[in-house]
């Protein structure tokens, strides 16, 4: 009965994929993160404790007679990170039309500033280590008391996203994205942002904006990303709406399989504008004594070597501005 099962689904995926297409693809991520400001004593959490992430993504598509494509994606994904188990969770789904070298994006949105060439670092987890580490490497993450981290849109794998709209154009070395977003509420909470970028030669040049109701979430970006030879080269400035941050990135190959990269960022105290705000990162206060502010600089080092079959081996640690430190290893696998 199995076989039978199989061979009619096969048949009616065959005859669909003349209209339409729909890819399943995904990577598992596992290994040992340590994190000095993890401790049982203070928060119930060990120094040492597993990460890990199982995501799964499915892209559906079709064509229309008038050559127009219309899509959708979304992801289940289960996670483990600081010791807390996750299960599986569905997030929200992303649909779009495409047309010649445009692209208009419902729901699930990616987000302009999320989608800026030369914000994230170049590897598997798009930050240090295996899980990001904490994504300090980001000139638009900054640790005023409380955190303000990914205060901008961007396509959530593990939740409903901002639910915006966003439209997208291409065309030769002149790329756009504007994206915009709303809250339901008796007060409209709007985001709106914007970046262009151009690419000359082995460079790309990009500017973003984003202008948000809620407190911290003003932004302005600047990235330039490029290659010398064999040693790829990364410049990122932003201002946090009065917190300014900067960042200076490469990354060279070693041999055939290994690949080094290393980062700083150094993060200005906030302005008197910021403050005002209640927002501070300030080092030595009364919040932030010693160095546990966000003022400062923060380092890291990654470490990738090819396994083969999309496999690889992920190791890094990171130094952030708020005096922790992450070190991380695992094994990184796509599929």
């Amino acid at each position: 009965m199995k076989k039978v099962l199989f061979a009619t689904t096969a048949l009616i995926a065959t005859a669909s994929m003349a209209a339409a297409e729909v890819k399943i693809s995904g990577y598992g991520r596992f290994g040992l993160d340590y994190n000095d400001a993890n401790d049982r004593a203070v928060n119930g959490r060990p120094s040492t404790t597993i990460t890990s992430r199982l995501r799964l993504q499915f892209d559906m598509s079709t064509q229309t007679d008038g050559g127009v494509t219309l899509g959708a994606r979304f992801r289940a994904q289960a996670e483990s990170r600081d010791n807390v188990p996750g299960g599986a969770v569905f997030n929200g789904a992303r649909f779009y039309a495409s047309y010649g070298s445009f692209t208009l994006g419902v729901g699930n949105i990616i987000g302009a500033i999320e989608g800026m060439p030369g914000l994230y670092l170049e590897t598997n987890s798009a930050g240090i280590g295996i899980d990001g580490a904490g994504f300090h490497s980001l000139v638009t993450n900054v640790n005023v008391t409380g955190g303000e981290f990914f205060n901008w849109d961007a396509y959530s794998s593990d939740n409903v996203g901002a639910n915006g709209m966003e439209v997208i154009y291409k065309s030769g070395a002149f790329a756009a994205h504007l994206s915009y977003s709303t809250d339901n509420g008796a007060v409209a909470v709007d985001r709106a942002a914007l970046h262009v970028a151009y690419t000359f030669g082995d460079w790309t040049a990009a500017l973003g904006v984003q202008d948000s109701d809620i407190i911290g979430e003003d932004k302005t970006v600047l990235t330039v990303a490029g290659k010398l030879g064999n040693i790829g080269l990364r410049f990122a400035a932003a201002d946090n709406d009065g917190i300014k941050k900067y960042g200076i990135y490469g990354n060279m190959d070693i041999g055939t399989a290994s690949n080094i990269l290393l980062f700083v960022t150094s993060e200005d105290a906030a302005d008197a504008g910021a403050l005002a705000q209640g927002r501070d990162n300030r080092d030595n206060t009364l919040l932030n004594p010693g160095d546990t502010g966000g003022e400062g600089e923060s380092y890291g080092i990654h470490y990738t070597y090819d396994l083969g079959g999309g496999a690889s081996f992920e190791a890094g640690a990171v130094r952030s501005s708020n005096d922790q430190t992450q070190v991380q290893a695992g094994v990184f696998f796509k599929f």
